[in-house]
């Protein structure tokens, strides 16, 4: 660790303040105990787990360094800004920085003989209410296998086996993260993303903040994951860019007043390009 275990605990413990929650609601959105927590707030644990601090700033919705290094939840100052104002930049996961999951529903067919309609059907039913946090993975792998009348599913097993890293995007958010502060916008279930990074599915970078759908209990396109993120960028709506698969989150993070990009994972190299030449940076 870059500090000592005090300062980490003051800070940990001063972020989860700022975000009004409590040991025991962090520790359920976090997946972790709270003898571990309440450990690490006190400093008692020497060298904690970086996948269990990484997991904390996620929830918290801050990077990894700025829970290590400061009780902020943004760096002061952008590193640069585009030729059209740009100076923060929120990717989509699902069909920007992966390709899409689709092949998880094949597996699972296959697994347990169920129809595949009946699949999509059991998961997008439960998909929304996992995705804002109302639902525990434990919850979802048990409402999903009831639908399906197995004895037991492992979405999260199916879907980290499943997905393929563009990596393509992943090229650009790297570049990206060196010249402009960069964040993951996602509707993402419950400590998928501390688990695709581990995978190396996502790139491991020093984001400057992280909006986890299930943490902060809220989906695109709804106004309130957009509120949320722009809060935690701490910049002008006018100064944020999205990238995204979906023109239905676009067109709502437009409304915001945010500038927006449509990722075609179907043209991922020629998306790339695009998407590097519109972050051209201001003379």
């Amino acid at each position: 660790m870059a500090m000592d275990e005090q300062s980490l605990g003051r800070h940990l413990q001063a972020a989860r303040q700022s975000a009004g929650l409590t040991q025991q609601e962090l520790c359920q959105k976090a997946d972790i105990s709270y003898s571990t927590l309440a450990k690490i707030e006190r400093g008692a644990i020497k060298a904690p787990s970086v996948f269990t601090v990484r997991r904390l700033a996620e929830v918290l919705g801050l990077s990894l360094d700025s829970i290590m290094g400061s009780g902020q939840t943004v760096a002061v100052g952008p590193k640069g800004r585009s030729r059209t104002g740009v100076s923060f930049i929120y990717f989509d996961i699902n069909g920007c920085l992966v390709r899409f999951f689709h092949r998880a529903f094949g597996a699972i067919a296959q697994d347990t003989g169920a129809p595949a309609d009946a699949i999509e059907s059991a998961f997008w039913h439960y998909n929304d209410a996992i995705c804002r946090g109302e639902l525990t993975m434990g919850e979802f792998n048990r409402l999903f296998a009831e639908q399906l009348g197995v004895a037991s599913i492992d979405w999260q097993d199916y879907y980290l086996k499943s997905v393929d890293p563009i990596r393509e995007m992943h090229e650009v958010i790297t570049w990206a993260s060196q010249h402009y502060r960069v964040g993951l916008l996602s509707n993402i279930m419950p400590g998928f993303i501390a688990e695709m990074i581990t995978a190396g599915l996502l790139p491991s970078l020093p984001y400057d903040v992280i909006i986890d759908s299930s943490a902060v209990g809220a989906i695109k396109p709804e106004r309130q994951v957009y509120e949320i993120a722009m809060n935690r960028a701490n910049v002008p709506a006018e100064e944020i860019l999205l990238i995204d698969d979906s023109r239905t989150n676009l067109m709502a993070a437009e409304r915001m007043g945010w500038h927006v990009l449509w990722f075609d994972d179907f043209r991922p190299g020629e998306s790339a390009e695009h998407v590097k030449k519109a972050l051209e940076l201001a003379e």
